[in-house]
Parts: structure tokens; C-alpha cells; sequence
């Protein structure tokens, strides 16, 4: 199974405690019940809808691309990319499934997975955040090392990690996408009750208090507030309707210095409530 944009670190962790090098694989068929869930599977939620659609494309055309393990016991064998398509084949009524039979160690695994799954653009900032940390702290990696294994700048992959100092209910806002990465890291530099004071004042935004006696139509009154807000707040407000009720806001500014601004006024609204 080849992973578009590894790193030399990936190869070094394949070799690591003489296990087999890199491109050593077999093909095979497996039964479902034979495979089991990754210990190292950075996602923790699939989206059932999503989940659903692949399992009606594997009913209708089968399982089209292997999915990667390697053995753990005696006929037993742990997913390390591809839990999705093996949960979906097993909704779908397959028996049995096409697999790539790897031979590789944990911090491999884990590794492999990631990258599966950051390509393929399934795990939102703060899964993969958690999901590098636990190559550094379980691993014993640097920041460099880990980059190199996910195929990132160093940069990049610290800027990344530094989304864990978040205060627990930011960190949901962005697992939720309803606070976007550039924004939540510029929230790092608000020490615990500030950055709690802003999400409270996001949550107030994104959930407005309207009298029930008025119900406006509601693309007239997401324009309505919309305009409110980019007066009140002097930069422009868009707001992102989704589904049941959910959605997102994205508050635009052109520099740090309008951000800092914003945060600012955040916290005299907050300290002023």
C-alpha cells in the first residue's frame, strides 16, 4: 500500500526493532470476523451518512480497494487503514474481504494510519493533533521525527500539537468545526478564563435568543444578523447554516493587530454582561 508524501521517518519507524522494511506485503482474502479494530485508529467518529453511501456503493460494486492490517495473533488480524470500507462491508452483508498483510510495529501503525487518513481528508485538527501527540509521547519522538513520519513541516506539525493547550470546550468548537484552526490558534495566546469567556460569546453568536413570537424567513434574517454583527463588530460576519439547527461563523480580519482588536472587544462584552 503506497502513501502519497511520507517522510524518511515513516521508513525508519517500518525498520525499527528489525521488523520487515518497507514494500514487504502480501495480498490476501480474509474473513470480516478475522479483522479487528486498530488500536491506533486516530479518527474517533465516522459520519453515518457518509458510512451509508459507501455501504450502498460496496453492495452494488463490492470492496474495490484492500484494506492494510497486520497480524496480531493466530488468524486474527488488526486494521491499521481502513476501518471505514471494513465496517461498511460488513453493513453491506460481505463475508469476506481483500486485504494487504503488513508485518509492522506499533509507532508504524499508528503512523500509517494517520497519514491514511489525513490524505483522504477524514479527521478534523484536533484528531490529528491527538494522533501526532501520540507518536511524540508514546514513541518518544521529536516534533522533527513526527513531521517527517506524517509527511508535515515541523512547523506545521507543532503549530498542530499547541491546539491540546486549548481549554477543553474551545477544543469542541474546532471538533465540531464550528471554530476554524487559524482562529483557535490565535486563542492560545488568552490564558484559560479568556479563552473560556470567548467561546461563551461564540456559542452566544452562534445561537442567538429571538422572541418566539417573530419568525422571520430564515435566509432574510441570517442576512439580518449577519449585518448586525459585522456593524457591531466592524469586520465581516458570515454565517453558515447547516443541519438541525447547526452551523458555522467565520469572522473575517486582515491582520493581528485587527484580530487582537476583536478579542478585545469580545472580552468587554463579556466582562460588561
Amino acid at each position: 500500500m503506497k502513501l502519497r508524501g511520507l517522510g524518511r521517518g515513516l521508513d525508519a519507524l517500518l525498520d525499527k526493532d528489525g521488523e520487515e522494511g518497507p514494500g514487504l506485503e502480501r495480498q490476501a482474502t480474509l474473513r470480516v470476523e478475522q479483522l479487528q479494530r486498530g488500536r491506533y485508529q486516530p479518527r474517533t467518529k465516522m459520519d453515518e451518512n457518509s458510512l451509508q453511501e459507501l455501504t450502498a456503493s460496496i453492495r452494488k460494486q463490492g470492496l474495490m480497494q484492500p484494506i492494510l492490517v497486520r497480524p496480531i495473533e493466530r488468524e486474527r488480524y488488526e486494521i491499521i487503514a481502513g476501518e471505514r470500507r471494513w465496517r461498511a462491508a460488513k453493513m453491506a452483508g460481505l463475508a469476506e474481504v481483500p486485504v494487504l498483510v503488513r508485518e509492522v510495529p506499533d509507532s508504524a501503525a499508528l503512523a500509517m494510519g494517520l497519514i491514511e487518513n489525513i490524505q483522504r481528508e477524514d479527521l478534523n485538527p484536533l484528531e490529528e493533533a491527538s494522533g501526532v501527540q501520540r507518536l511524540v509521547t508514546e514513541f518518544k519522538l521529536t516534533h522533527q521525527e513526527a513531521a517527517d513520519a506524517i509527511g508535515r513541516s515541523r512547523t506545521a506539525t507543532t503549530n498542530l500539537l499547541r491546539l491540546l493547550n486549548l481549554q477543553k470546550a474551545v477544543q469542541e468548537l474546532v471538533f465540531d468545526g464550528k471554530l476554524e484552526m487559524g482562529h483557535a490558534r490565535a486563542l492560545l495566546a488568552l490564558d484559560g478564563r479568556q479563552q473560556e469567556q470567548t467561546e461563551q460569546v461564540v456559542n452566544d453568536i452562534l445561537h442567538p435568543k429571538v422572541k418566539a413570537r417573530r419568525k422571520p424567513r430564515p435566509d432574510r434574517d441570517v442576512a439580518r444578523l449577519e449585518e448586525e454583527l459585522s456593524e457591531e463588530l466592524g469586520t465581516t460576519i458570515e454565517i453558515k447554516p447547516g443541519k438541525k439547527g447547526a452551523g458555522k461563523l467565520v469572522i473575517s480580519y486582515s491582520n493581528p493587530d485587527h484580530l487582537d482588536d476583536l478579542l478585545s472587544r469580545f472580552r468587554r462584552k463579556r466582562s460588561n454582561a
